[in-house]
């Protein structure tokens, strides 16, 4: 891929951000989780947007998981858990830009076969 095309990509998930941004915002009782895909690792944080917090986060580099469907399913139970020891039941989803599909569905699907409503 030539850096002309790998920029317009990178624009494009950009204006794509921005756009679900603009219409979700997380609080203390239902915080935004946030999720970063890059081609080596996942990293996910719960967000509250009121008082510009982060409430609990994971990264597949410290945790060991692998940046695909089966390490995005597992990490998404971590993090499940993560929110359920914090008292966290129901979310706000940000999918950061990305296609609701593949790693990000699989993390998703985990988070609500573990009771994390979103």
């Amino acid at each position: 891929m030539n850096a002309k095309v790998l920029k317009s990509k990178i624009a494009n998930r950009i204006k794509r951000k921005r756009r679900i941004r603009a219409k979700i915002s997380g609080c203390a009782t239902l915080p935004r989780v946030s999720v970063f895909r890059s081609n080596r690792y996942l990293s996910v944080q719960a967000i509250d947007d009121v008082s510009a917090t982060t409430i609990c986060a994971l990264n597949s580099k410290e945790s060991g998981h692998k940046s695909n469907k089966e390490g995005a399913a597992s990490l998404g139970e971590a993090f499940a858990a993560k929110l359920k020891t914090a008292k966290i039941s129901e979310v706000v989803f940000d999918r950061n830009g990305y296609q609701y599909h593949g790693v990000i569905a699989a993390f998703g699907d985990a988070l609500r076969a573990n009771e994390i409503k979103f």
